[in-house]
């Protein structure tokens, strides 16, 4: 049991006491009224006494009473109805409640830290209640009256005249047979008489001669003068006079009545006259809303066909009375007309009336007692010396109490020697002469139980118990099994569950002073039953406690019993103390993976707090139970579901004008979120098609993120003369959890921002949002510095998407989904998007929607529609809150310096908080007849349109690539050639002209510089200039231009990047430029494999040339195996490139003007090369090279124009930093050696590279012979 204020020996003490009864007149019940107070609760503060009295035994020996206290009561002449006596208990524990801010205690058990009330300060008005409102019976005199105050006021005309009414009445009620009750102790009842005197108004000196002749009528030991009201009741006290009242007038008792009246006697209380009502105790319309409940299991789940059944819940309107009594008993000031020497005085009038009137006339009534108990029963002179004979030998064995017979019924008349001990052993008791009453009920239980009287001997066998637990210095242990046989025989046989409480609740009190909370906690439920909820559930809680206060504590069964409590707590209508008996149990079933009873506990918490108006607390309940990983079957997810939703509209309703609540449904994986910045990629169309760019469909590569950002810093710095800018920022189009987040991304005005939300639906139900949007605040800014330093008041949507409108400015543009419908544990990604039309700082709060149930409307998850709607169409349940959850994104953790190491700490995230700059030209790329497959070294022209779809022109547009072997946008003077007829009816990619016959084999020289080609100073050239009219593109216009492609040296699948950059023509502070990405992938296969080599011939010296000449021998080999359709190779010309040397002609014997090889098939050609002219000083001095070509076919091919001459310098340049590589680490000999190595090979190098051309479908190709890939010029060598 819970820890309780009184000690087990002040709680035995106080729950009997002697009973005096008070009959006052019409002007002393006025004066009492002065105080807002009747005569009985005027004194009721001060009935115990602060000193200890005495008095004699039988035998004449002083006994000394401690804390005596007495009860005094209005005379109510009808037995109290049990439910009047309901209704007060009831009342008692709703207007007593855990005291707000109470700190409670803290017990670790095992894993558990619980957070428990140690006092229940409800059960213990209950059970003081409880014993105030027992109604007296015939089978004890415990709560018999042992005397009579009888109250005049000094102010009546004849106050002696209306003492003797009131005797008069109070003999008529006693000794009358139209009243069996009250209960009296004697006949000859001790009457004692007050004059009550109103100090403020009344005369002193009448009152003084008045109580003097009350003390010659009646004694000074019989009466005696009480003055109060000091003061009146209007004045302004002088000082704070404390109200003793107020704790016992919120406690309604049965005997707080009013004063007799002539006539009918009613049962009238000091409370409203409806709070007293039928015999449940309970109003009909509890009884209503409870009948739902009475038969359901507390651990049994609701079936909620209907979230609007939440209404009923609780109709009860005990609660409120209770409230409303309370303060208005609250509010009104009590003993305004008493000073604190009033106090003092109706204290020593207590005092007087106990140690001279009812103390001496208690021993008298002993000693009358013992004497007719010893004449009568033919004992001893007193019971002392009866004792061995009463507890020796010659024992009669008792009966089991199941083999006796039920005479319950019995009754002595009130001469019968059994009463008159049973009577001295209640009296004796009152005055806690314990050792004697022990005697006095162990004999009386021998007599009732011969009689078998069960009844009277359960009573003997309960105050038994009592007084033995009671004795002081007592060596008997408590009889427990006293108190066993009492409560058995009250419940079983007699049918008094009263009684049987009483018991209970006395015997549970002393097992927990012994530590016996086992025996306690058993005994508790034993006594619980469907009669009482209200009993039940405080007994039920009590045993909680017990088992919480174990030495070894049993957690587990204390939340179980919590919770059986808290149900019947809510059967009984005390909603708050079952909402305190679940959120106490839930301490133990949090996390522990009891999800079942989790799941019951947070429903039954959030039903008992949207009962009592607690709103918050009702939805947070609720709210628990979806965001769990819930196993509960779907019908009782969408009951949760439609709970919550119920409840959260009415939270909702309440304030609608409030920022919107978060919502736990669907989960939101923020950590997922994706922003894109952008329009959406346009899908090919035909021949052309749009560069790939970024999207959200694309997926997130490292590897290729690097490159993007490495390129674009190639770029910048090349167009910043080498070196990046210090505000230098990479473009970011899409932001996710492996990006850079740690800047504030960049978005521009009118393009729109597209938000990429992943929701989880953790339920079996589905779920419908609706009106999903996304919801944002924006700083506005123009960044120009035209704004003064004026500071603009932030914007945001909220309050619009409040009201489910539209947002009402034009500042930024917000796109919603109707309908979203996200089916039971299934996870979908909504993208929502905004427009942006100023400039400044977005921040992206959140989203929020509608979210709603619906109903099946076709088979899902195997479960059978229930009607059809039109396919995209759903329906909703009509329950439907709007709300919002926020996108919280948590950065990286920081790991660089010590301090962060040590430490957890995230850096910034800011994905959601983008900047808004102007407006930037926009540009959009299209390839028209771009390859998909090529073969190794196959050129292949397609052609490239810019489109600007900007209301800005653009301008500095440049591609860039770490393939620039790959493509080309030719030379300068690549357009102004004029192509053959023959070339153009062929679509082919090169500048060719028509040969005559005397050209056959016969080289036909050209020359060419790199710089016409884009390339100088022997850089890399991977940032290519794209050439537009006027180095601008306009809104909206568009160029085309044609685009070279070259087939890559390796077989396979190749990703080839372009990154397209541009700018404004108007330079901004936040965006400089913008790019935009290609990804060509080329599919490869193999074609030809080239390999050369020269040597001196001694025939061709003697013909004059002195060492001018040589022979250039070139194998090719088809390599081809009928891949993509390729049946042979045409070789149609052979070129050769070189400041040094060119090819001359061709010495083959074969006759065939052109060489055809199917697969598999090799030819060897032989070549005859001499050197420049003595103009080759001049070719080295402008870095001119001589193209020397050799027709084997119909068309020359001009190796020195477009695109021939743009790949073989691009090729070239490519293999320069692979030649002439040394180790700078290795030892001094290593390095002379190296260094002779370098000097042999350049007095052999022959700086003569050959081109082979072939084609195939009349598909011209470009093969540059090559040794070790990729792109690695290799120099023939002339062997001496």
């Amino acid at each position: 049991m819970a820890q309780c204020l009184l000690s087990v020996s002040e709680f035995l003490q106080g729950a009997f006491i002697p009973q005096v009864a008070a009959l006052c007149s019409e002007e002393a019940d006025k004066l009492s009224r002065k105080n807002q107070l009747t005569f009985c609760e005027l004194v009721r503060p001060f009935c115990r006494l602060s000193t200890e009295v005495h008095m004699r035994d039988p035998n004449n020996q002083p006994h000394v009473i401690k804390n005596l206290k007495i009860a005094v009561n209005n005379i109510v002449t009808q037995v109290p109805q049990q439910g009047a006596i309901r209704k007060i208990l009831n009342d008692v524990v709703s207007a007593s409640q855990p005291a707000e801010g109470l700190v409670p205690n803290v017990i670790t058990a095992g894993d558990y830290d619980l957070n428990i009330s140690a006092t229940t300060a409800w059960f213990e008005s209950y059970r003081e209640s409880f014993f105030q409102c027992m109604p007296a019976s015939d089978h004890e005199f415990l709560n018999h009256y042992l005397a009579c105050m009888l109250v005049v006021s000094s102010h009546e005309p004849e106050p002696v005249e209306e003492f003797l009414k009131l005797s008069q009445e109070q003999h008529r009620i006693q000794h009358s047979n139209d009243y069996s009750y009250p209960k009296w102790f004697t006949p000859n009842t001790l009457k004692y008489y007050v004059l009550l005197h109103d100090v403020s108004v009344g005369d002193e000196q009448r009152a003084d001669s008045i109580y003097e002749e009350m003390k010659q009528r009646y004694g000074s030991q019989g009466c005696y003068l009480l003055k109060i009201n000091s003061r009146t009741s209007n004045k302004i006290p002088e000082e704070q006079i404390p109200d003793p009242w107020s704790q016992y007038i919120q406690k309604t008792s049965i005997q707080n009545q009013e004063s007799y009246e002539d006539g009918s006697y009613p049962i009238v209380s000091n409370q409203n006259l409806e709070h007293v009502i039928s015999v449940d105790g309970l109003e009909h319309s509890m009884k209503e809303s409870l009948s739902n409940n009475f038969k359901t299991h507390p651990l049994q789940l609701d079936q909620l066909s209907d979230s609007s059944c939440i209404d009923g819940i609780d109709n009860n309107k005990s609660t409120g009375l209770v409230n409303e009594t309370k303060k208005s008993g609250a509010g009104t000031p009590h003993g305004t007309c008493l000073t604190l020497t009033d106090h003092d005085r109706i204290r020593q009038f207590i005092q007087e009336f106990t140690i001279r009137g009812l103390l001496p006339h208690i021993e008298k009534t002993i000693r009358q007692l013992n004497d007719q108990v010893i004449s009568r029963k033919g004992l001893s002179r007193s019971l002392f010396s009866a004792t061995r004979k009463w507890f020796g030998g010659n024992k009669v064995p008792e009966k089991s109490i199941n083999e006796l017979k039920n005479t319950s019924g019995l009754l002595y008349p009130a001469e019968a020697p059994e009463l008159q001990i049973r009577k001295l052993a209640d009296l004796c008791f009152l005055v806690q002469h314990y050792d004697l009453a022990y005697s006095c009920y162990h004999t009386a239980k021998k007599d009732f139980l011969g009689d078998q009287a069960m009844l009277y001997a359960a009573g003997a066998l309960e105050m038994a118990a009592v007084s033995a637990f009671l004795q002081s210095g007592a060596t008997r242990p408590y009889p427990s099994h006293y108190m066993d046989t009492a409560i058995q025989t009250y419940r079983d046989i007699c049918k008094n569950m009263i009684l049987a409480e009483r018991c209970v609740l006395l015997s549970a009190e002393i097992l927990k002073s012994q530590s016996k909370y086992s025996d306690a906690a058993a005994l508790l439920i034993r006594q619980t039953n469907e009669d009482s909820d209200l009993r039940s559930a405080l007994l039920l809680e009590q045993a909680a406690h017990c088992f919480i206060n174990m030495k070894n504590p049993m957690v587990r069964k204390f939340a179980f019993h919590m919770i059986l409590a808290g149900h019947r707590f809510s059967k009984a209508g005390q909603k708050k103390h079952a909402l305190r008996c679940y959120c106490q149990a839930m301490q133990v079933y949090k996390g522990k993976g009891w999800s079942l009873a989790e799941d019951h506990i947070n429903f039954t918490i959030g039903r008992q707090s949207y009962t009592l108006r607690q709103l918050e607390n009702a939805v947070s309940a609720l709210r628990h139970i979806l965001i769990n990983d819930s196993k509960q079957p779907a019908s009782q997810q969408g009951a949760f579901l439609r709970e919550y939703l119920y409840v959260y509209k009415n939270v909702c309703q309440q304030s609608p004008e409030s920022p919107l609540p978060q919502l736990p449904l669907p989960y939101i994986n923020s950590r997922a979120t994706r922003v894109f910045f952008g329009h959406d990629r346009r899908p090919a169309e035909g021949e052309k098609q749009a560069a790939t760019h970024v999207s959200l469909d694309q997926e997130y590569d490292g590897e290729s993120s690097q490159q993007w950002k490495e390129l674009e810093e190639h770029v910048v710095a090349v167009v910043n003369k080498g070196v990046l800018p210090q505000n230098f920022q990479t473009t970011q189009y899409c932001l996710s959890s492996n990006s850079d987040n740690s800047k504030f991304p960049l978005a521009v005005v009118q393009e729109p921002i597209t938000v990429e939300v992943s929701f989880k639906n953790p339920l079996k139900v589905p779920i419908l949002l609706t009106d999903l949007s996304l919801l944002w605040k924006f700083h506005p800014n123009d960044f120009s510095g035209k704004s003064n330093g004026e500071v603009k008041e932030p914007i945001s949507n909220e309050k619009d998407l409040i009201q489910k409108g539209k947002c009402s400015n034009d500042v930024i543009g917000t796109e919603d989904i109707s309908e979203f419908l996200i089916n039971s544990e299934e996870t979908k990604i909504a993208r929502l998007k905004l427009f942006p039309f100023q400039s400044g700082e977005l921040h992206i709060l959140g989203i929020v929607y509608n979210l709603s149930t619906t109903q099946f409307t076709g088979a899902m998850d195997g479960v059978a529609g229930v009607g059809s709607v039109p396919s995209g169409k759903f329906i909703s349940n009509g329950v439907s809150v709007r709300g919002r959850q926020d996108l919280e994104i948590q950065g990286p953790r920081l790991n660089g310096t010590k301090e962060e190491k040590t430490s957890i700490k995230y850096g910034p995230d800011r994905r959601l908080d983008p900047i808004i700059a102007p407006q930037m030209p926009l540009l959009e790329v299209y390839f028209i007849n771009f390859p998909t497959g090529l073969l190794c070294g196959e050129i292949r022209k397609a052609h490239v349109e810019f489109v600007n779809v900007s209301k800005c022109p653009l301008t500095g547009l440049r591609v860039v690539s770490k393939r620039p072997e790959f493509f080309t946008f030719g030379s300068s003077t690549a357009v102004l050639t004029p192509l053959s007829p023959a070339a153009s009816m062929n679509c082919s990619a090169y500048k060719t002209v028509i040969t005559d016959s005397t050209s056959v084999r016969s080289v036909l020289t050209s020359s060419a510089a790199p710089m016409a080609f884009g390339i100088g100073g022997g850089n890399q050239p991977v940032v290519v200039d794209i050439p537009l009219v006027d180095s601008v593109l306009a809104p909206g216009a568009s160029i085309q231009l044609p685009l070279w492609l070259r087939g890559p040296d390796e077989e396979g699948v190749h990703e080839i990047n372009f990154l397209f950059y541009y700018e404004s023509t108007e330079k901004q502070s936040r965006m400089r430029h913008r790019v935009l990405r290609h990804t060509a992938v080329i599919c490869t296969s193999k074609s030809l494999n080239v390999r050369a080599s020269v040597s001196r011939s001694n025939a061709l010296e003697e013909e004059g040339s002195k060492g001018g000449n040589m022979l250039v021998f070139v194998d090719v080999e088809n390599m081809n195996t009928s891949e993509a359709g390729v049946k042979e190779f045409h070789i149609v010309q052979v070129s050769s490139s070189s400041q040094n040397w060119k090819l001359q002609k061709s010495v083959n014997p074969t006759e065939n003007k052109d060489t055809k090889l199917t697969s598999r098939e090799r030819v060897k050609m032989c070549f005859k090369a001499v050197r420049c002219k003595s103009s080759a000083d001049a070719v080295l001095s402008s870095e001119k090279y001589i193209f020397g070509d050799i027709v084997l076919g119909d068309d020359q091919i001009i190796s020195s124009t477009t695109p021939c001459a743009d790949f073989f310098f691009r090729s070239s340049l490519s293999s320069q930093p692979k030649r002439g590589l040394s180790s700078n680490t290795a030892g001094a000999g290593k390095t002379m050696l190296d260094e002779a190595v370098r000097l042999i090979q350049k007095c052999n190098e022959v700086n003569l590279n050959i081109i082979v051309l072939w084609k195939v479908n009349a598909l011209l190709s470009l093969h540059i012979f090559k040794k070790h890939p990729p792109y690695i010029i290799v120099n023939t060598l002339l062997r001496k």
